[in-house]
């Protein structure tokens, strides 16, 4: 199993799953700019879309799109339940958040990376952000992740997404509960392991 990515994107979310899950696989990065990845294959052959993450599975075939990555990842380990089991109404929940992440909130974001954008739409993204992040800190409550107290697929997704907000600038501090479950989630083994193997070479 080989995982395509480009460190500070999307791609850290099935990375971090990779490693909660303990599999098997290697990380191929992809250069933007080349479309060429550092094992020197043409990226653009393995997603026509051209954007990150892919996933070559061991029967050669490629699997695009994060929430759907995510999904099989959690899918073929079922014993690390990083997903509820399919066709149960929380399987159906942790899905409407999925979609609500990739949709609602890192659609949101993208703008801000734009280096063209104004500060009157930038202004506007993050008023838009803003109460996306509302509907998230009243989910988390109390709760520990996302779904309740046991971290799944979607919480790998939500804090690569919102980990964005430091890069951006963006002040947490109105949303107490994002804030620390960004902290908490920022801890586990899995995620400091997707980070670490992302890092600049020294």
């Amino acid at each position: 199993m080989k995982l395509y990515y480009r460190p500070g994107t999307c791609s850290m979310a099935p990375h971090i799953i990779l490693y909660e899950a303990g599999y098997a696989f290697e990380a191929d990065k992809v250069d933007k700019a080349t479309q060429r990845t550092a094992s020197g294959e043409d990226f653009s052959q393995v997603n026509p879309k051209g954007y990150v993450p892919a996933l070559r599975l061991d029967n050669g075939e490629v699997l695009t799109e994060g929430a759907v990555i995510l999904q099989y990842l959690a899918d073929q380990k079922p014993e690390t339940a990083l997903a509820p089991r399919a066709g149960t109404m929380e399987r159906y929940r942790l899905m409407e958040w999925l979609n609500y992440v990739a949709t609602e909130i890192h659609k949101t974001f993208s703008p801000l990376f734009r280096p063209t954008i104004t500060p009157e739409l930038r202004e506007a993204q993050i008023s838009l952000l803003a109460k996306r992040l509302e509907l998230v800190e009243r989910q988390l409550g109390d709760k520990s992740y996302l779904m309740g107290e046991t971290f799944t697929i979607v919480d790998a997704y939500l804090f690569t997404v919102l980990n964005w907000c430091q890069y951006l600038k963006i002040d947490l501090g109105p949303w107490p509960n994002i804030r620390d479950y960004l902290a908490r989630v920022a801890s586990r083994p899995s995620v400091q392991a997707a980070k670490k193997a992302e890092a600049p070479a020294k």
